[in-house]
């Protein structure tokens, strides 16, 4: 494949990281270029909120803004190394902090902070010189794991360091622009009170939510009522305040340079307004995909106070890490429902597309989530194989072997299935092997429960341990499928489709509903083993 080949092909993909990327290539028709003309990097921007730990919804965002900045790669010919993008993942630790989380030690420190920046309150892990800090120790090593390639920016180094101040000149000097921007947006209760510049109380340290009045946009100077009813002048640089969610993310935008940042459909409002105040203080607001929220099993919003939903512990419990990309990948515009019964299907899926992957013409390829996920590892193709079983499968064997199965149980009966059953040779099915034991242990072993064999089913079975006592002991499973195929369309066993003798299969033998291809887990389990089952359930 030439470069060439590659850039026309993206240039015309449907795939959206192509379609997102296309917008920046609009939007710089000749690359970016700084004040003096020389060429700058087009930068990407995901803000993070240090109030709790990182979740899902922190991974999708990061993965979700690799695979568009990889895709610009591709569109302008350029390999990640050449530094034509970046990647800021911002902290917003200067906000206050609202409410305690449920989820920290010594809620009662937190308690007695409530309104001050999250980074000028005590670590109540006692590892950090603050509780911001301590977050974003967690997010760092958290987008580390994955091997995200980022710049780290803190929001309350940029105000206390003073980078920030001649922003938020900017901000005092279009006070009243600003306020006509969000004012028509707020309750008649809020109008009151709301002010774009929050400022830190002299007396208590708390972010407050008071009028301001500007006094000198130069010096940063303003004036507002403190706590106790005292009249202040101070300055707004230094650290000294911060400004409004919607204000500030403008402002964000205006001072780092951002070109590119996605969000999701909550802040759908908040894109416009700080929109409008990105144009006051001369500049656009970025490109960006709208994407929508996820559901939990019953469609209700997931909500991290609620506790619904997944988490991306859990998701790596029970599934690869690949799965989860996978996942989070598809249709970014439809709401997805993250619960734990999505997770099999998306193991499997993950490696169908892989496997599809070098067969492919090159505008197929585009469109293969695998395709832009290998980028955003930093890898150009699939070198590694594809597991030989399928995480179906696994789920199948582990299911029949109980929820005290083990690793090593498994890697027993793979050896009747794969050559050189080694998990040092395979490492990514070892990985689907642990994660079916968990899945099974904690979903399936409980759920399980095999019916008894009723009318033709009885003698289908019979037949089908009289075939299998004839095999040879490595026959293939195409073989052992075939034998299950003709019992199935013999019509003396009076099955009206061979799904119904499949199903028959599943729940007297398996205990469930649905499963694999018989005569792939009857290779994988064993003739003799099978047919202990077919006994157990006959008897």
């Amino acid at each position: 494949m030439t470069e060439n080949a590659l850039i026309e092909a993206a240039r015309v993909s449907k795939a959206w990281p192509f379609q997102e990327a296309q917008k920046l290539l609009k939007r710089y028709p000749n690359g970016k270029s700084a004040a003096d003309g020389s060429p700058e990097p087009i930068l990407f921007e995901t803000g993070y909120g240090p109030s709790g730990l990182p979740h899902i919804g922190t991974f999708q965002e990061v993965l979700r803004t690799t695979l568009v900045r990889r895709a610009y790669e591709a569109l302008v010919g350029a390999k990640p190394e050449d530094g034509v993008t970046r990647l800021v993942a911002f902290s917003d630790d200067m906000d206050g902090l609202r409410k305690v989380p449920d989820n920290i030690p010594q809620a009662e420190l937190l308690a007695a902070n409530l309104g001050k920046p999250l980074s000028r309150i005590p670590d109540p892990f006692g590892k950090f010189e603050s509780f911001a800090h301590h977050n974003n120790a967690m997010l760092r090593e958290f987008l580390d794991r994955f091997g995200f390639d980022y710049e780290f920016v803190s929001a309350s180094d940029r105000y206390n360091s003073g980078r920030f101040d001649n922003a938020l000149s900017s901000i005092l000097s279009n006070y009243d622009a600003i306020m006509g921007v969000m004012l028509p947006t707020l309750r008649e209760e809020r109008r009151k009170t709301y002010s774009p510049v929050l400022p830190v109380s002299p007396t208590t340290g708390v972010v407050l939510q008071v009028p301001v009045e500007v006094l000198d946009p130069a010096t940063g100077m303003i004036r507002f009522t403190d706590e106790d009813g005292t009249t202040v002048e101070q300055s707004v640089f230094g650290g000294q305040a911060k400004l409004q969610w919607k204000v500030d993310w403008a402002m964000r935008w205006v001072d780092l340079g951002v070109d590119y940042e996605m969000c999701g459909k909550d802040l759908t409002d908040s894109v416009t307004q700080s929109g409008k105040i990105a144009k006051i203080l001369g500049a656009r607001r970025p490109e960006g995909l709208i994407y929508e929220l996820f559901l939990d099993e019953n469609g209700e919003k997931i909500s991290k106070s609620k506790g619904n939903g997944l988490t991306i512990e859990q998701w790596l419990t029970y599934g690869t890490e690949e799965s989860l990309g996978f996942y989070l990948f598809r249709e970014p515009k439809s709401a997805k429902q993250l619960h734990i019964d999505v997770i099999p299907k998306a193991v499997d899926e993950y490696w169908q597309f892989y496997g599809n992957l070098p067969k492919q013409a090159l505008d197929k390829q585009l469109g293969n989530p695998v395709w832009h996920l290998l980028r955003a590892n930093g890898q150009d193709q699939n070198d590694v194989p594809a597991p030989p079983v399928t995480f179906a499968l696994l789920l199948n064997l582990v299911g029949v072997l109980g929820a005290n199965a083990t690793r090593e149980q498994v890697w027993s009966y793979l050896a009747n299935y794969v050559e050189s059953a080694d998990p040092a040779e395979h490492p990514a099915l070892d990985a689907m092997v642990s994660c079916a034991l968990a899945y099974n242990r904690d979903y399936i072993a409980p759920t399980l429960q095999r019916r008894k064999p009723e009318g033709g089913e009885v003698a289908a079975l019979t037949e089908l341990d009289a075939q299998l006592a004839k095999v040879a002991a490595n026959a293939s499973a195409e073989e052992l499928q075939n034998i299950v195929y003709e019992i199935g369309k013999d019509e003396q066993y009076g099955f009206e489709s061979l799904r119904d003798w499949f199903k028959a299969q599943y729940e007297t033998l398996l205990g469930s509903s649905q499963g694999p291809r018989m005569g792939s887990f009857i290779a994988l389990y064993g003739v003799p083993e099978t047919r202990k089952l077919i006994a157990e359930a006959l008897a």
